[in-house]
């Protein structure tokens, strides 16, 4: 079969076939979907949004700030779902494709972007790569480096899913590492839009936790804030603490790590798929023959939908 995939520049790319999606016997089905994922989330939000051309599409025209728990959640579906979604996982990378189509502009400083400029979009993509590996070696118990060069090649296969050039994509996991490094020392940039996702001390009350009155989320939350800022500090390398302007004592080193051995003792006590979004967990489902090979995707709540005005913006 042939696909055609169109470039942002126009250029058409063409694909012998359609690529076949991970399954459950790859790593990257082990820890993607893993809910201890979530502890790495604001280390992404920001890599991602340190790129300039990522950066500058948030800030133009992403709502992200304005509902960051509900949109935090309901992305969670899709992306997991370009893993987990078995046959259909080609159609979900192909919606998340087109999430981005109309995200383009000038930015303040006059350099135009779009976000699916191969090497903005590849950048996105090598964060969610990176955070298997920081959920594997911090809350998981350790990983080596032949996982890791497994991880990387299967972080290949998964991008070939989406479409897009794999021009920008790293031949090895030892050229994953320089690109990494070049991106870190000489791309990334300290902007509003990574400042702004990084300040959570004000955070509104989750969505699902409706009950709960504000004046005691207020406090609540302000601890929370400070402390998932404090536990990402631990998740940078040490080129991208000093972008941004965090120290990292050797106490917080021996702290940071006692508390991801803790997270990971606790979640050897849950079952199997209670450790997985829903989207995962009916992957392993699916995998398992629980769930019917063709059965629609789960879809996110609707307390993470965006406002009836913004459902029908595909990039919201």
């Amino acid at each position: 079969m042939e696909a055609i995939s169109q470039m942002p520049d126009g250029e058409r790319e063409l694909e012998a076939e359609v690529p076949e999606p991970l399954g459950p016997e790859s790593l990257t089905w082990e820890y993607l979907g893993d809910w201890r994922g979530i502890l790495t989330a604001l280390w992404a939000g920001s890599m991602q949004n340190m790129h300039p051309g990522l950066g500058a599409g948030v800030e133009e025209h992403s709502r992200f700030f304005e509902e960051r728990w509900q949109r935090l959640f309901r992305s969670l579906y899709p992306i997991s779902g370009v893993v987990y979604d078995g046959p259909r996982a080609r159609r979900t990378a192909l919606e998340v494709r087109g999430y981005h189509d109309r995200i383009r502009g000038v930015d303040a400083q006059g350099r135009r972007y779009h976000a699916l400029d191969p090497d903005t979009y590849y950048w996105a993509h090598s964060t969610f790569f990176v955070s298997t590996i920081l959920i594997a070696e911090h809350f998981a118990g350790g990983i080596g480096a032949a996982e890791k060069r497994r991880l990387f090649d299967e972080h290949v296969q998964w991008y070939r899913m989406y479409g897009m050039s794999m021009r920008p994509v790293p031949e090895s996991w030892e050229d994953f590492q320089l690109y990494w490094k070049r991106m870190c020392t000489e791309v990334l940039e300290v902007n509003k839009a990574t400042l702004d996702v990084l300040d959570i001390a004000g955070i509104a009350r989750p969505p699902f936790l409706p009950w709960l009155p504000n004046a005691v989320w207020r406090p609540v939350g302000a601890l929370i804030g400070r402390t998932f800022v404090w536990f990402t500090v631990g998740l940078y390398d040490g080129e991208d603490r000093d972008l941004l302007g965090f120290t990292w004592s050797r106490r917080d080193a021996r702290r940071h790590r006692r508390t991801c051995q803790v997270i990971n003792a606790v979640f050897k006590l849950v079952p199997h798929d209670r450790r997985y979004h829903p989207r995962a967990r009916a992957g392993w489902r699916r995998a398992r023959g629980d769930l019917a090979a063709d059965a629609e995707p789960v879809g996110t709540p609707r307390r993470n939908l965006p406002p009836p005005s913004e459902r029908e913006k595909p990039e919201r």
